[in-house]
């Protein structure tokens, strides 16, 4: 095929206050942290210039991801020209202190690290910044009333939350529009399915799950875990999301031959 005849990922509405973004995002955490080593760099530039050709347009990164490293990749990648074809999305909210990760939300912090993922990312402006985790030592308001400064300075565009309770959201959403929310939401993460999804369709919000494939458990089936490498945190984490779904299925057979005999 042609590669004027290559298939394009359509564009959709994120939200309702303005936002287009990509109908499929490309999350760029692996390529820096938690799931193994980082990778190759050229390699990771490559990728998303191709993610991008193909109109993979959603770029998604955080201060958090190496830290500083996933951001500062991205910025490479978006040199030459790319930024104005792109919908750039990072986060805050999770910082190392002496070594530990801590959730803030201080007005303070939060002015500092919109100016350093600017500075990284080789940007003027974000187009959509998540609070990445809620700190719950002050209310919402105070974080989204900084981060509507930012709006209103131009440095970011839109604001956008993730994993919020839907009272949290609702909290929000009233000193601000919140955009979208991110969340993770897969066929073995379907608790948001509950509260949050309504509400977000209620108030007009976007929804961006992430690791809609399991973190790769549906593509791959269960050698995936044999693959990983060293220091892949998938390890741990689909092993005992693995072992909590076994347990529910034996507990729902076991019960069903109770009702309904052998």
């Amino acid at each position: 095929m042609a590669s004027g005849d290559e298939f394009k990922v359509p564009r959709i509405k994120l939200g309702s206050q303005g936002l287009q973004v990509s109908a499929q995002g490309l999350g760029c955490m692996g390529m820096s942290a938690f799931y193994g080593p980082p990778k190759p760099e050229p390699e990771m530039i490559e990728l998303i210039h191709y993610a991008i050709d193909r109109g993979i347009t959603h770029l998604d990164t955080a201060e958090m991801y190496g830290p500083y490293t996933n951001e500062i990749l991205l910025g490479k990648a978006l040199q030459g020209g790319l930024r104005e074809k792109v919908e750039v999305a990072t986060k805050f909210g999770v910082r190392l202190v002496d070594g530990k990760r801590e959730v803030c939300g201080d007005p303070e912090y939060v002015r500092a690290a919109c100016e350093g993922s600017l500075k990284r990312l080789g940007v003027d402006c974000i187009d959509l910044y998540y609070q990445h985790r809620i700190d719950t030592r002050l209310p919402i308001e105070v974080t989204i009333g900084e981060l509507k400064k930012l709006v209103e300075e131009g440095k970011i565009k839109y604001i956008g939350l993730s994993e919020a309770s839907a009272s949290t959201i609702r909290r929000a959403h009233a000193v601000h529009p919140v955009t979208a929310v991110q969340l993770e939401w897969s066929l073995w993460s379907r608790d948001v399915e509950e509260e949050i999804i309504p509400t977000c369709r209620e108030l007009g919000i976007g929804i961006v799950a992430y690791s809609p494939l399991g973190r790769g458990f549906f593509s791959t089936g269960p050698k995936l875990l044999e693959n990983l490498a060293e220091g892949d945190f998938r390890k741990m984490k689909l092993a005992a999301v693995l072992s909590l779904k076994l347990l529910y299925l034996s507990v729902f057979a076991s019960a069903s031959i109770r009702k309904y005999g052998a």
